[in-house]
C-alpha cells in the first residue's frame, strides 16, 4: 500500500523488482527530478485498486509529481525508492521507481511481497499482467539519467545584477507581467510597516494590479528560472524570457511575497534570499488554495496538508507576514476578484540609506501628487547629452507617464494616479514619416516637446510591442548640434524591426536597450536621415526659445479615466482646467464612452501655428502655486535661495 500521512493513496503492484517489497510504502517527501541521484536501478509499478477512492487518488497523485516534476521520496528497509510518473504514459496506468539498495536486496527468483511480520504472501493478479513484456521495457526510463543544474542561493544576488544600472528597470518588470495579465488597473507605493524580526518599522514596497491572476502551475513558472518562451501572437505581449519577476524583485530588495487569485484559486509564493542563507540549494515555499464554495481551502491535490503547514511556517518566520496579515491582504481580492500582489522588503540600500525615496500624495490637490524617486537624482548617461534634468530617468511618476505607446492601464503610484501622456499626441509641427527598414516597415513621428525644451532634452523614443525601451536617443546631428535640437522629439515602434523572422528577439532581457546588431545599425541610419531632413526643414520656422511664449501641440488629448480613450480638446480650450480625473461626460467633450476613439490619419502632416497666452500663469487654479514653481526655476538657473 502506498501511503502518505497514514492515508492511503493506492495499492500497488511491482513488475518484476530487484529488491524485496514491503507491505507499506510511506511516502516522507517530495523532491525535484533533477534531484533524482543519478545511476539508480529502475522498474514499473502498477495500480491494484481495492475501491472508487484508490482509483481516483491514484490518477491525482501521478498528476501531482508530472506537472510539478517532482519525485516522491520513499524510505524503508529495501532502501531509498523515487517514484516518478512515465513521461510516455498520458493515462496513468504505471509509474517508474528509482531505487537505491542497502545491500539486502534479493534476487527476482525470491520475489515476494513482505508483510510487517515477514511472512510471506503471494502478489495479487492484477489485470496489468495482460501488459507485454515489451511495452514494460519501451515505457521504462532503463537509460543513464541526464544530469540537470542546480542553483545556489547566491544565484539570486546575480540576477539582481541585470538591473544593476538602473533600478526602474526592475519595476518595469512588473508593469509589463500586470499588462499581459491584461490588468486594468496597477498600484505602486512604499509604506512603513513593522517587522518583528528586526523589532522596527521598515519600508516594504507594494505591488497590486487586477489582472487574471495565476494558477499553481503559472505561478511554478514564473518562480522557474527561465521557461519557454510564449506562442502568443499579441502584438502587445511583452514577457519572453521568463525571468523578469526574479531580477525585478531580487534588485529591489533581499524578500519577495506574492499572493496571487485565479477565479478558482488562489497561491502564495516566496522568494527570499534571507531563507536560503546557508543552503545549498534555492527553496522556494508555495502554497496552493482551491475555491470551495465560498472558501478557499489548501488544494490537496497539489500538496498535504504537512507540506502546506510547513510552507506556511517558513514564510511567517522569515517575512513580516502572518496569518492574520495574510488573510487581510487576501481580503483585498474581491470575493470573485482576480489580479497579483507582490511585497518586497529589505529594499536595496544607497549609502547608509534606501536607493529609493518615497513622497506620498498630499491632499486632493494635483500639485502633491505622491512619487518614488531614485535618491542619487542622476540622469542615465546617453551620447551627446549635456543636460541633467531628465526627470524620467529618476522620477517614477515621469517614467509611467509615457512607458506605453498607447496607455490603456490605470497606474497608480503612492495612491496618486498617473496621468499618462502618450507622446505622439503631444507635439507641435508634427511631422509622420514612413519608411522601411530591413524590409520591415516602420513609422517614426517627429515634432517639438514643450517640457523637453524648457528641459534641454531631445532625442527618439524607441517603443517594442508598445512598450519604452530607450528614451531620447539622438541620432544624427542631434548628437553635436546643441541647443539647435532642444525640444525635438520622435516616437516610434519598432516591433517588426526587433523581431527576427526566425524568432529571435534583439532586445536586452532587461527590455532597457536593444542587441547591437544589423537591424538596429539600419534602424540607426534611418532614424539620422529623418531626424536631420526634419530639423532642416523645420528648426528655422519655429521659432522656440526659453523663457518665451508656450507652444500648445497640435492637437491637445485627454483620457477619459472610465473607458481610458483618447480625446481632442477644441484649440481654444485651456487643458490646465481639466480635473485631474476626467470622464467623457464632462466639458468639453460633454459625450458617452460608447463614441469612436480619435485618431491621427497616418502619414498627414499637421503645422499649428504659434499660440500665445499659454502660460501657468493663466491658470487660477495654479497661480497659487506659483510660490513654489519660482524657487524651483532659481535652482534651474544655478541660484542659491
Amino acid at each position: 500500500m502506498l501511503v502518505q500521512d497514514r492515508k492511503s493513496i493506492c495499492r500497488i503492484r511491482c513488475s518484476e523488482p530487484a529488491i524485496a517489497v514491503y507491505r507499506s510504502w510511506e511516502v516522507i517527501k517530495y523532491i525535484k527530478e533533477e534531484h533524482v541521484p543519478s545511476g539508480l536501478h529502475c522498474t514499473n509499478i502498477y495500480p491494484a485498486w481495492e475501491d472508487a477512492r484508490q482509483t481516483n487518488e491514484w490518477p491525482k497523485f501521478l498528476g501531482y509529481l508530472k506537472t510539478s516534476r517532482k519525485a516522491a521520496c520513499v524510505s524503508n528497509e529495501s532502501g531509498q525508492l523515487y517514484i516518478l510518473p512515465s513521461r510516455l504514459d498520458e493515462e496513468y496506468s504505471h509509474a517508474v521507481v528509482r531505487y537505491l539498495t542497502h545491500g539486502h536486496g534479493v534476487t527476482r527468483s525470491q520475489i515476494h511481497v513482505k508483510s510487517e511480520d515477514h511472512k510471506s504472501k503471494e502478489m495479487p493478479e492484477s489485470r496489468t499482467d495482460n501488459r507485454s513484456r515489451s511495452e514494460n521495457s519501451a515505457t521504462s526510463l532503463t537509460g543513464p539519467r541526464k544530469n540537470y543544474a542546480c542553483a545556489h542561493p547566491s544565484y539570486l544576488k546575480t540576477l539582481a545584477q541585470s538591473h544593476s544600472d538602473w533600478i526602474f528597470g526592475a519595476i518595469a518588470e512588473f508593469v509589463d507581467n500586470s499588462r499581459d495579465a491584461k490588468a486594468t488597473m496597477f498600484d505602486i507605493s512604499i509604506d512603513m510597516i513593522y517587522s518583528r524580526i528586526v523589532g522596527k518599522d521598515i519600508p516594504m514596497l507594494a505591488i497590486l494590479d487586477d489582472g487574471h491572476g495565476m494558477s499553481h502551475e503559472e505561478i511554478m513558472k514564473m518562480m522557474a528560472f527561465g521557461r519557454k518562451e510564449p506562442n502568443a501572437n499579441d502584438p502587445n505581449y511583452i514577457g519572453r524570457y521568463g525571468v523578469g519577476f526574479k531580477t525585478g524583485a531580487m534588485r529591489l530588495g533581499r524578500d519577495a511575497l506574492v499572493l496571487t487569485q485565479t477565479t478558482n484559486s488562489r497561491s502564495i509564493a516566496f522568494l527570499s534570499q534571507s531563507l536560503n542563507e546557508d543552503k545549498d540549494n534555492i527553496e522556494i515555499p508555495i502554497v496552493t488554495y482551491s475555491r470551495k464554495g465560498q472558501y478557499m481551502e489548501v488544494d490537496t491535490n497539489i500538496q498535504t496538508e504537512t507540506s502546506s503547514n510547513n510552507n506556511l511556517k517558513a514564510i511567517m518566520e522569515f517575512s513580516p507576514f502572518n496569518e492574520y496579515f495574510i488573510g487581510e491582504k487576501a481580503g483585498l481580492f474581491d470575493r470573485q476578484g482576480t489580479g497579483t500582489q507582490i511585497y518586497i522588503w529589505n529594499l536595496d540600500e544607497w549609502g547608509s540609506t534606501y536607493s529609493l525615496e518615497w513622497v506620498n500624495t498630499k491632499g486632493s490637490s494635483s500639485f502633491y501628487q505622491g512619487d518614488i524617486y531614485i535618491r542619487s537624482r542622476r540622469p542615465r548617461s546617453r551620447l551627446g547629452q549635456m543636460t541633467k534634468e531628465v526627470p524620467l530617468d529618476y522620477s517614477l511618476r515621469s517614467y509611467l507617464e509615457v512607458i506605453f505607446l498607447d496607455p490603456r492601464m490605470k497606474i497608480k503610484v503612492q495612491g496618486s494616479l498617473v496621468k499618462s501622456r502618450p507622446l505622439a499626441k503631444f507635439l507641435h509641427k508634427t511631422s509622420i514619416e514612413n519608411g522601411f527598414v530591413s524590409e520591415k516597415p516602420v513609422q517614426l513621428i517627429l515634432g517639438h516637446s514643450q517640457l523637453d525644451l524648457e528641459q534641454g532634452n531631445c532625442g527618439i523614443f524607441l517603443y517594442w510591442h508598445g512598450r519604452l525601451i530607450e528614451a531620447y536617443k539622438r541620432v544624427g546631428s542631434m548628437i553635436h548640434n546643441g541647443e539647435k535640437s532642444h525640444g525635438l522629439v520622435g516616437v516610434i515602434d519598432v516591433t517588426a524591426v526587433m523581431d527576427d523572422d526566425s524568432g529571435r528577439v534583439w532586445v536586452h532581457n532587461n527590455k532597457q536597450g536593444f542587441v547591437d546588431c544589423e537591424p538596429y545599425a539600419l534602424l540607426e541610419d534611418w532614424l539620422s536621415e529623418k531626424a536631420d531632413k526634419y530639423l532642416d526643414n523645420t528648426v528655422d520656422k519655429v521659432n522656440v526659445k526659453k523663457g518665451g511664449v508656450r507652444y500648445k501641440p497640435d492637437r491637445e488629448w485627454v483620457q477619459c479615466n472610465k473607458c481610458r480613450k483618447w480625446r481632442t480638446l477644441p484649440t481654444d480650450f485651456n487643458s490646465k482646467t481639466l480635473p485631474l480625473e476626467w470622464f467623457c461626460y464632462m466639458k468639453p467633450v460633454n459625450g458617452k464612452c460608447e463614441m469612436p476613439e480619435q485618431k491621427l490619419d497616418s502619414g498627414v502632416i499637421t503645422i499649428s501655428s504659434q499660440r500665445t497666452g499659454y502660460n501657468c500663469k493663466e491658470n487660477p487654479a495654479e497661480s497659487e502655486h506659483e510660490e513654489y514653481r519660482q524657487p524651483l526655476k532659481r535652482l534651474r538657473r544655478g541660484k542659491k535661495i
